[in-house]
């Protein structure tokens, strides 16, 4: 009987969480060495990182020459978004950075002009020292025939490698780029969970070749068929019903329903909630999105906490919303929770949640002791503001404008809370594709007549 269908039969979750106190043992399946082309042995082992979901780590040893491979692969659902990050690799321990690098994300040195494409290397879990002791073993893997063969091209692929090493000291800094359409890649922030300044991470929306990459579209799929408006798409049904499809779970992904309802926010605007609630593992989650456009101007909302009354404040924290405590030296860029209507109860304990529950670097190996006590410390904080023995400011900054604060002293002006309107700089407008958005003159573009063939 298969590994699957066994777990299949007990009921159990095939991905589980990693415990000391469990007897859980990884799967062995003799396998084929590449090597000698000898019988080797292959382990896997599923599990489930925080942040990237379920995943399966293989790592392959062979007996008869000593040849071994280790390799991560994402078992877990496509992110909604996908992510890049740019890392300036300034000193010795940037390259002790641990990274979860997906096998659909392309890794680029900018300095150097190289790229390693998506597809090209299997997943890894692995350091930034790692990632460059790798790609330099890659090229190294055809040069003895090259010299044989195209002296010329193994001269030059020879000083590349040297450069590639050259890096691990550190002697200039330099930019690593790791960009990943499904999102599931990841790479350490040291300074957690204050900003890291080293370390620029952002999302994107994929695009239809992004798709076909991923299996997520045919690719003789156009995408022509999603401007079609689906029947039953009406605003005023959205707005009087709540409509239900099937997806799956996040975390168990297991089949569920996801409900939506169009929402009116007094004194705002209207936004659509998404609520799944998952009957195998119970797990909830909601999502919001913003039901109007990109307003012409930013919003900056400052909040100063003074009482504990303020945690039942209803909050809006849009995807492209930056959550910022300057208390705490923290800031959380957008996208990292997602877009939520909650209260600002919710939205902290939220906050703890990504940076201390679920952070993949506290625990085993990766645990270092004074890293752990300083997530803990800011888990501590959290949880003072959270019981107003301490009062901080909350600031939501939005490029959007699609954020929201809930006045409680409304119609009139909420003394507590300071609203910003800022233009956005050309980089913000990057970020949310608005510099090759065309708005004005798009129809006339469309009407001209096409150009004569050549005959």
């Amino acid at each position: 009987m298969s590994l699957i269908s066994e777990e299949n039969v007990r009921g159990e979750n095939l991905f589980k969480d990693i415990n000391a106190d469990d007897d859980w043992e990884p799967t062995e399946i003799e396998s084929m060495c590449m090597n000698c082309h000898q019988n080797g042995m292959t382990r896997l082992l599923l599990t489930k990182i925080p942040f990237f979901k379920e995943v399966i780590i293989s790592s392959f040893n062979c007996d008869k020459c000593s040849w071994t491979n280790t390799e991560i692969q994402s078992a877990g659902r496509i992110q909604d978004q996908g992510v890049c990050y740019t890392l300036t690799v300034k000193t010795k321990q940037d390259l002790d950075r641990e990274v979860v690098k997906a096998d659909s994300a392309s890794t680029r040195i900018p300095e150097l002009d190289f790229e390693i494409p998506p597809f090209t290397q299997k997943g890894a879990l692995s350091t930034i020292e790692g990632l460059l002791d790798r790609a330099a073993a890659g090229l190294e893997q055809d040069q003895p025939a090259r010299r044989a063969m195209e002296p010329e091209v193994f001269e030059k692929i020879e000083g590349f490698i040297q450069k590639l090493r050259e890096l691990k000291e550190v002697k200039e800094e330099f930019t690593l780029v790791i960009e990943d359409p499904s999102g599931n890649s990841f790479v350490e922030n040291p300074k957690a969970p204050q900003r890291d300044e080293a370390l620029v991470v952002s999302h994107f929306k994929r695009t239809v070749q992004h798709d076909v990459q991923l299996g997520l579209r045919a690719e003789d799929d156009d995408g022509d068929d999603l401007d079609e408006e689906p029947a039953g798409s009406d605003i005023d049904t959205m707005r009087n019903e709540v409509l239900a499809f099937n997806t799956n779970c996040p975390e168990c992904n297991a089949p569920a329903s996801t409900n939506m309802k169009l929402v009116q926010i007094p004194h705002f605007k209207e936004v659509i909630i998404m609520a799944t609630n998952c009957d195998s593992c119970g797990h909830r989650t909601n999502e919001v999105k913003s039901g109007g456009a990109t307003e012409k101007l930013g919003t900056k909302i400052t909040l100063r906490i003074t009482d504990v009354s303020d945690m039942t404040r209803d909050v809006l924290k849009s995807e492209t919303c930056s959550v910022e405590i300057p208390e705490l030296e923290f800031e959380l860029g957008m996208a990292a929770v997602g877009g939520k209507f909650t209260t600002l109860e919710g939205l902290l304990n939220d906050i703890k949640d990504l940076i201390v529950s679920k952070n993949p670097f506290i625990c085993g190996d990766s645990g270092i002791s004074n890293r752990v006590e300083k997530l803990r410390a800011f888990g501590e904080k959290i949880d003072k503001i959270l019981s107003g023995e301490m009062l901080v400011h909350i600031i939501l900054d939005d490029p959007t404008g699609n954020s929201y604060v809930q006045n409680v002293y409304a119609p009139d002006p909420d003394p507590e809370v300071t609203i910003e309107k800022y233009t956005r700089t050309f980089e913000q407008n990057e970020d949310l594709g608005l510099n090759d958005m065309k708005t004005e003159g798009y129809e006339e573009e469309s009407e001209l007549p096409a150009p004569p063939k050549r005959t």
